[in-house]
Order: C-alpha cells, then sequence, then structure tokens
C-alpha cells in the first residue's frame, strides 16, 4: 500500500475495513508528515495525545462492527472551530490562551463518527483574508510553485492551512468555513476539492463568527467523493443553532452516479470580467465542454445584479462582524492589554483591542461601523440587504426556469505569491472573492473542482453552484466534471 498520509478518505476507509491498515497507522503517518512540514505552517496547535487516543478508540469501533464512514480517519480542524481543552484562538492575538470548555456541533459531529483530530489548523485571522497573510500564526504557505521559481504563494484564504494540508497529504482532509469563498478560493488555489453547503445545512454554534447571516462551515478535501462522505458527517439539525436547518441528511455518497445526461448547466455572462486571463477563460470553455459531452444541456443564462455582489458583500459582512467582535474586549475572557494608572474601561476596551487585533480585522471592523452608523445605516446597509435580495432573486430565477446547476470559474487567478498583494491596496485582494461571494449572498451550496493547471504549472479550479439543499445533485454534477477533468497532479516535496 502506497504511504498511508497519501490515501483520499474513502480509500483509507475501504482499507480499515479490509484490515489492511489500522487508524493507529493512518495516524501515526499524518503525525509524521505534519512534523516534517513546519516550512508549510500548515498546524499551529498539534493533539497527537488526542489523535493516538481517538485512534485507538476507533480501530477497537472498528474491530466491533460499530463503524460509521467517518471512523478512524485523521483530519485537520481549522482554527475558528471551538475544540474542548485546546487553544481555539481564530488566528488571533485577542484569543491568546482561550481552550474552550465545550465542543463546537461540527467537530463533535466529526469526533463522534470516529474522526481522529491531528489539531488545528492555520487561517486568516477571523476568517477575514484571501491569501492567509492576517495570521497571528505568520503565513499558511501553499504546497505548489512555480515551475522553477522558489518564491512561496499563498495558499488561499482564509481556509489557507485546511487547503495546505490536505494538498500536501498531512491529513486526508480537513475542515473549512465560507463566508465569502474561504473553502472554495484555497481549495481551488491548491487543487483540492472544497464544498460550502447550503446556509443552514451544517450547524455554526461553537464556531467563531465572522459574520453571521453569511458563515457556513463545509469540508475540504482530496476529491468529491471525499467531500461526499465528510459532509454527510457535519451536517445535521442542531437545536442549539437557530439557522440550522431541519432537514434530513441524504447519503451524499450514494448519490455519486456521474449520470448527469439531461441536466441543464447556466453558464452566467456576467461572470464574463473584463481582464480575465485567458487562462481562466480556456479553462472555463473546456469546463462546459465536459459537461456537455457528458449529456448535460448547456445553456446561457443572466445573474444581472452579480456586479453589485462585491460591493454588497464588503458593506454587508463588516457590518456583521463589528457586531460580532464587540464581544472582544478584555473583560470576559482572551487578551486584555496592561493598562496605565488612572486609565478607565474607554481606555481598556481601545488598547486591548488595538493589541489584539490585527490591521485587516481592524479595517473591516471600522468600515462595518461606519455603515452601521446612524447617518450611514440607510444609505449603505439597508440598501446593501435589499441588493442581496434582488442578487438571491436572479438564482430564484434562474433555478425556476429548470437550471440545476451553474458552471463559473472558482477564482480568478491562480495562486499568488505571499506578499504579492500590497497591503496599501486592500481592494485588490478582495477582488478573490468575484466569483464566489454571490453564492453566500444567495445561501446557496457551492463547489470548488480542481480541473487544470496554467502555463507555471499551478492548479485551476471551476466552480459549480447548485440549488439550495441539493448538496447530493450538486456533488453528483461535480464528479462527472472531475471524471471528464481527470485532475490527479500533485504538489512536489520541497518542504
Amino acid at each position: 500500500m502506497s504511504e498511508l498520509n497519501t490515501l483520499t478518505l474513502a480509500q483509507a476507509r475501504d482499507a480499515l475495513r479490509k484490515g489492511e491498515t489500522t487508524s493507529v497507522a493512518l495516524t501515526e503517518a499524518c503525525l509524521a508528515a505534519i512534523e516534517g512540514a513546519g516550512a508549510l505552517n500548515a498546524f499551529v496547535h498539534k493533539t497527537p495525545e488526542i489523535a493516538l487516543e481517538r485512534a485507538k478508540a476507533a480501530d477497537a469501533r472498528l474491530h466491533s462492527g460499530d463503524a460509521p464512514k467517518m471512523c478512524g480517519l485523521p483530519i485537520g480542524i481549522k482554527d475558528l472551530f471551538c475544540t474542548k481543552g485546546v487553544p481555539s484562538q481564530a488566528a488571533s492575538h485577542i484569543l491568546e490562551g482561550f481552550k474552550p470548555e465545550y465542543e463546537s456541533t461540527v467537530s463533535q459531529q466529526l469526533a463522534d463518527a470516529g474522526a481522529v483530530m491531528l489539531g488545528k489548523l492555520n487561517m486568516d485571522e477571523f476568517a477575514m483574508g484571501s491569501s492567509n497573510e492576517t495570521s497571528c500564526y505568520g503565513n499558511a504557505v501553499n504546497p505548489w510553485r512555480r515551475g522553477n521559481d522558489d518564491a512561496a504563494l499563498t495558499p488561499g484564504g482564509s481556509s489557507g492551512g485546511s487547503a495546505a494540508a490536505v494538498a500536501a497529504d498531512l491529513c486526508l482532509a480537513a475542515t473549512g468555513t465560507d463566508t465569502g469563498g474561504s473553502i472554495r478560493q484555497p481549495a481551488a488555489f491548491v487543487g483540492i476539492t472544497g464544498i460550502k453547503p447550503t446556509y443552514g445545512r451544517c450547524s455554526r454554534w461553537g464556531i467563531v463568527a465572522f459574520a453571521s447571516s453569511l458563515d457556513q462551515a463545509g469540508p475540504m478535501t482530496k476529491d468529491v467523493r471525499d467531500a461526499a462522505i465528510m459532509l454527510e458527517a457535519m451536517c445535521g439539525h442542531d437545536p442549539k443553532d437557530s439557522t440550522s436547518a431541519d432537514l434530513a441528511v441524504p447519503d451524499f455518497e450514494a448519490m455519486l452516479t456521474g449520470d448527469i445526461r439531461g441536466k441543464v448547466i447556466g453558464i452566467p455572462r456576467e461572470y464574463r470580467m473584463d481582464g480575465m486571463p485567458e487562462e481562466i477563460e480556456a479553462l472555463w470553455q473546456q469546463g462546459t465542454e465536459m459537461l456537455r459531452a457528458a449529456g448535460a444541456e448547456i445553456r446561457d443564462i443572466s445573474l444581472p445584479h452579480t456586479k453589485y455582489a462585491l460591493p454588497t458583500y464588503y458593506v454587508i459582512a463588516p457590518a456583521e462582524a463589528s457586531s460580532n467582535l464587540a464581544r472582544y474586549d478584555g473583560v470576559r475572557y482572551g487578551h486584555r492589554a496592561k493598562l496605565a494608572q488612572g486609565d478607565g474601561i474607554t481606555e481598556m476596551y481601545e488598547k486591548t483591542r488595538a493589541e489584539g487585533f490585527g490591521h485587516e480585522v481592524q479595517r473591516r471592523v471600522m468600515v462595518g461601523t461606519y455603515v452601521l452608523s446612524a447617518g450611514f445605516y440607510d444609505a449603505y446597509y439597508n440598501r446593501a440587504r435589499k441588493v442581496r435580495t434582488l442578487i438571491k432573486k436572479d438564482f430564484e430565477d434562474v433555478f425556476a426556469a429548470g437550471v440545476d446547476a451553474i458552471l463559473t470559474p472558482a477564482t480568478p487567478s491562480a495562486a499568488f505569491g505571499l506578499g504579492e498583494m500590497a497591503e496599501a491596496d486592500p481592494v485588490q485582494m478582495y477582488l478573490n472573492d468575484v466569483f464566489t461571494v454571490t453564492v453566500n449572498l444567495a445561501g446557496l451550496p457551492g463547489v470548488s473542482v480542481p480541473a487544470g493547471l496554467d502555463k507555471q504549472g499551478l492548479p485551476l479550479g471551476l466552480q459549480l453552484i447548485g440549488r439550495p439543499w441539493e448538496e447530493g445533485d450538486l456533488l453528483n454534477t461535480a464528479y462527472a466534471l472531475e471524471q471528464a477533468a481527470g485532475f490527479v497532479a500533485k504538489p512536489g516535496k520541497w518542504w
């Protein structure tokens, strides 16, 4: 058998059931890979004792015949998920030393399914970023390289550590969260699969909040089958989360037939942006032809309010962030600044937040507070909410007209170098989300599938957007695209 840490979830699951390996052996292989990959800075809190303890328990469950699909499979958990007794600081100095006394619903469900937690993964601070350069732990690094260039590349953000860890075979899969593309964009940058389910499909309880009406957890995996396996374990109604949908969770893996004959795939004309790289345009065209060849009907569609999506997102998301992050004040938990003689509570708030929050978080809190302020609430926030409704209606109209899924690029480029996007112009960084934010604003499921390489040998992804609550059908279309694309490239090991 090949190196155990390079297996997919499905391969490892089958090997465990056949008795060809053990969860302990799988876990030890991943822990050794993590120790040898410090240059990637993907794992920021390692939990080998917890991992081996859970692996032994999983082996006992497997031996007894009581084994769910995820039993014994080693995974990484994004640092945004609260994990009991393990640092959970959302990559921010303000939560330094915070060890929750509880477990997030999603990580608890994975643990209940027998999954083995290897540790916590790097990310952008409070999930605010598209390059993993805002983390208090330092940059996560993409395992891919451009041709013969040794420049360090971004793994994308905010789930950059998750993306790097899965692509480099440090874990078999990982959790991510997606507020404006933070699962799908990094998945595309490192050549893996990432799905953001319908808003409400996965519980948000115990996940550090960024923008509550947009955040959604999802899996980041080596292929579409693994995404189906892991998503099923992560989903389900949670009475602790008022936005959690009380819907039955289907067997997503059983729905992967690859048969998409008669499905209608929409190609939105508004996603053809000025200045789009030729390689992205060509890949999109190739993906369209692959789905046509698989028996799908291709239909040109219009999503007329797409051009307003990015500014709408960057009003709503910071507004919700400024509200959610008001709780980090140095009073109850996390960092508290040292105060000078005579300082009062206002000075404590100011100093604590100035020390604890990084520049990007401060910027978004200030933008959010501005658009919620008395003089600008109607001009910005209320107007953005109305435009959001129009964006959602665009998708509803298209789906009502018989479209089953929508094919778009996942990102406007391949992975860029760390430090190449200037801090002085944050808007350039925000443009990385141009193809993904509409999905969050409309609450829809979206999946990124690796579909090719650019001329520098870096992975490029395509995005499929599905009908609400129909992740199984969306994953099956993604499976057909994956089969047609035949993407098997892996980064050359340099770390």
